[in-house]
């Protein structure tokens, strides 16, 4: 009797443990949740999960498994608490041992185009295909078998006079899988990448756990199988890929236009003009940097991203935008060694940013680490200076660098011009 007594105390004891975290945990969800619907950050940007309430039991594995914090369990349930933060690799789909979670594009709010593409990943206009991110796939591993697959279907339909079998545009997972496997069927390819580096919408994510928990099978490079892998490891894996199989990349080079020509197709870039039989289009949904159109923004010190903050240190640099990616980036750099930081944004005040960025910026102010200019705009970009307008007059400020992050123009009415159609998802 008195055994039965302490293994009931026990029984109880934890109990009252779990409850109680359990209790901690959905108070700080519940907060967190409030603050982003107070900063109007509940929109997720791309794929997105949902979890089915009659499924879902609250086991917190999904939220474990999600690197942003973007989710959380609040009355039990799995709910988005920082939607606008989730990059959608899925690591939460994985993680779920109830299969309570679906990925969707859009909200009821607001929806997402997505183009309309054959099983063989050819669009309604014959001869260019899509896959990837841009076709509705946002997971590693699958936007890497389709950029195979679509190879597959793309070999059918290489014959003609055009300089190039097959131009791909993209060079993130989809991108580089089709790039390998052009090298093994022998097609003649070209792959473009608008930025300085591989990756696409990896090279973006943080430095933190993205999640490829199924093998992946690339051309030449055969099964590729990595759990809970790093961004940095990925990355690392993809140079080397690139390394060993010679695949051809011709980075910072931006497609501006696609046009049928006779029986070929001609791409326009920023830098040349290809013909190519076929055109692969496997670039993601970020699309292109929003520039500010300011004479001077074509010199190598102007970025569109932050990368690493201590190659800036000791450095005069400027931030441009009002988001929560320009804010943690001027914070960034202002916690470097002797680093001077403006940050300019042409309103009158910061919105839909998160309030731990909103703290952190004002602390760094006090410090006298970092400036802020509110109403102001970047009117002349120098070599060693920046001319901005602020509080009525315009200045030239001592600048080593800028890193612009005003967003970016999404490649959906290029793609329309083309001829491309697309479905508007709302939450499917």
């Amino acid at each position: 009797m008195n055994y039965l007594f302490v293994y009931i105390a026990v029984i109880a004891f934890v109990l009252v443990l779990y409850i109680r975290r359990q209790q901690r945990r959905n108070k700080t969800h519940v907060i967190t949740l409030h603050e982003s619907i107070e900063s109007g950050l509940m929109e997720p940007p791309s794929l997105h999960p949902v979890a089915d309430p009659a499924r879902c039991m609250g086991s917190g594995a999904c939220v474990k498994a999600c690197p942003e914090n973007a989710l959380g369990v609040v009355n039990g349930k799995a709910v988005l608490i920082n939607a606008a933060h989730c990059i959608g690799h899925g690591a939460c789909l994985d993680a779920c041992p109830v299969e309570a979670i679906k990925l969707v594009f859009g909200t009821e709010k607001r929806g997402i185009d997505i183009p309309n593409i054959s099983p063989g990943f050819e669009t309604n206009v014959p001869g260019i295909f899509i896959a990837g991110e841009l076709g509705g796939m946002g997971l590693i591993r699958k936007a890497a078998e389709q950029g195979r697959q679509a190879i597959e279907s793309i070999r059918k339909k290489t014959a003609g006079k055009a300089d190039f079998d097959v131009v791909i545009v993209g060079c993130g997972p989809a991108g580089i899988s089709a790039g390998l496997s052009s090298i093994q069927h022998k097609l003649r390819y070209k792959i473009l990448e608008q930025e300085e580096s591989l990756g696409g919408a990896v090279f973006h994510y943080p430095r933190q756990k993205v999640a490829m928990t199924a093998p992946v099978e690339l051309a030449i490079i055969g099964k590729m199988q990595f759990t809970d892998v790093s961004k940095e490891t990925l990355l690392e894996f993809w140079a080397d890929v690139v390394r060993k199989t010679g695949l051809n990349i011709s980075f910072r080079e931006q497609m501006e236009s696609i046009e049928k020509v006779d029986d070929v197709f001609v791409v326009k870039t920023n830098k040349a003009s290809y013909t190519a039989n076929t055109v692969l289009l496997s670039m993601g949904r970020r699309g292109t940097p929003r520039k500010l159109d300011v004479p001077g923004e074509e010199l190598p010190k102007v970025m569109y991203r932050l990368s690493d903050p201590a190659q800036f240190q000791g450095q005069s640099m400027l931030v441009v935008g009002g988001g929560d990616s320009a804010l943690e980036a001027a914070i960034a750099l202002s916690e470097q060694k002797d680093t001077h930081v403006i940050l300019s944004y042409r309103s009158a005040a910061f919105s839909r940013v998160k309030q731990k960025n909103r703290m952190l910026l004002e602390q760094q102010q006090k410090s006298g680490r970092l400036r802020v200019m509110l109403n102001s705009g970047v009117k002349r970009i120098l070599e060693k200076e920046v001319e901005i307008s602020f509080d009525g007059e315009t200045k030239l400020y001592p600048n080593d660098a800028i890193i612009v992050c005003a967003g970016g123009l999404l490649p959906t009415p290029l793609l329309q011009k083309i001829g491309i159609r697309f479905d508007t998802k709302f939450g499917k």
